[in-house]
């Protein structure tokens, strides 16, 4: 991978039409670990920490100098959907658009990243962040893009 040091680094958190608790699954999980390892392997993505909530995602992730972030996450939206049970395909699955906010340096990553992987514990599915099976990291983007 030859990801430019200095790319941004975009935090990122998209939901669910009405916040709908259909994402904490482990089809979905898998399909976003898959969605990841291929985009690091032919698009020169890097998808760092994530953690999968059931109603939201959160996620870090740089590209080179030609990545564009509104188009690679409706393709990951995409990508999610299909993995979602074939019941719900009839209903809309995503709420419009997503949040991102570019880090600035490996500081405010660590910041983030301790916030968000604590969310399943603040909402009390697990005692501690590291039972939660729906989180991970793909690619370590701290070292590869800031």
């Amino acid at each position: 991978m030859s990801w430019v040091r200095g790319t941004p680094v975009f935090f990122v958190t998209f939901c669910t039409y009405r916040r709908r608790s259909i994402l904490a699954t482990k089809n979905v999980h898998d399909s976003f670990v898959d969605f990841g390892l291929r985009a690091a392997q032919s698009h020169n993505i890097a998808v760092g920490r994530y953690v999968i909530m059931p109603d939201h995602v959160h996620l870090f992730v740089c590209g080179d100098l030609h990545f564009h972030l509104g188009k690679w996450i409706k393709a990951l939206k995409q990508a999610l959907g299909k993995s979602i049970s074939s019941g719900m395909r009839h209903d809309r699955i995503w709420q419009e658009g997503f949040f991102d906010h570019i880090l600035r340096s490996d500081e405010s990553m660590a910041q983030k990243w301790e916030y968000v992987r604590d969310n399943p514990v603040r909402a009390g599915f697990v005692r501690i962040w590291t039972e939660w099976p729906f989180q991970g990291e793909i690619v370590l983007i701290d070292r590869a893009c800031l």
